[in-house]
């Protein structure tokens, strides 16, 4: 199989590199058309991959997965629509970009839309997919096992894309500076920086196995941890008063929002 992308930043080049380094795809069976000279040049030294026009791109892959930002994409769909054939399965992680407007440019495309994050990268990320109209089963089966090369991957209906982007595809962004804000108190109270970000790091991880591998809530987990009148009970009062979980919501809220704006 032979993928395409257009577009290859930071997005695009997480899902690139982490689709490589899985070994899900030889190097000289992906292509990439990007803009920028630059990182086309640095990606094609690094990776060997094949660097082309976005006519090339599609001429020669089975698989197209546009990684354009959100604003441009209808731009380069329409740039394409021409040379585009029904046998291509076409992937897009633009935010907001429903697969129906996708499909309104290309015609009868089979097109799967899919809400990725930046942990591809590391093969630790994770990707909510929907199918278009003309996609077919074997399409969202295909689609998921490129992306679950990269991390986990699910399936949600289309109507609930926004709010995944929200939670988990500017999600990491959010525990960044969670976790740059704990670091910074610990620094405050004497630690190193490079000591208070790894205790802060490590932890997070640590907190988000604890979740996934011993099926309790965070609610039972927070509990077991939380000695009443102890440390930790402390902390979470500090929490509680700042409305922390209720600013949270509302920044899912707020990003979800922006999600849906921008494919109005």
């Amino acid at each position: 199989m032979k993928i395409g992308f257009i577009g290859a930043g930071k997005m695009g080049g997480a899902i690139l590199k982490g689709i490589i380094t899985s070994n899900f795809c030889n190097p000289c069976n992906i292509f990439v058309a990007e803009n920028n000279q630059e990182l086309a040049e640095e990606l094609k030294n690094s990776l060997k991959i094949n660097i082309g026009s976005m006519q090339e791109v599609i001429k020669n892959t089975d698989v197209i997965i546009i990684c354009t930002k959100p604003f441009v994409i209808k731009d380069v769909l329409s740039s394409i629509k021409d040379i585009i054939t029904p046998d291509k399965l076409i992937i897009s992680i633009a935010a907001g970009i429903s697969t129906a407007t996708i499909q309104s440019i290309l015609n009868n495309i089979p097109v799967i839309r899919v809400m990725p994050n930046t942990p591809a990268l590391l093969q630790e990320g994770i990707s909510a997919l929907t199918k278009g109209t003309f996609a077919t089963e074997e399409h969202l089966q295909l689609a998921l096992e490129i992306f679950s090369k990269v991390g986990k991957a699910i399936v949600v209906k289309e109507e609930l894309m926004d709010a995944v982007t929200g939670v988990s595809g500017s999600g990491p962004a959010f525990y960044y500076l969670i976790i740059e804000a704990l670091a910074k108190g610990g620094e405050e109270l004497g630690l190193s920086k490079e000591i208070a970000l790894e205790l802060s790091a490590q932890t997070a991880i640590g907190a988000a196995k604890m979740i996934l591998e011993t099926n309790k809530t965070p609610e039972t987990l927070r509990k077991e941890v939380t000695t009443p009148g102890g440390t930790t009970e402390q902390g979470l009062i500090v929490l509680d008063n700042n409305n922390i979980v209720q600013t949270l919501i509302d920044t899912v809220h707020a990003t979800a929002k922006k999600s849906k704006e921008l494919g109005a």
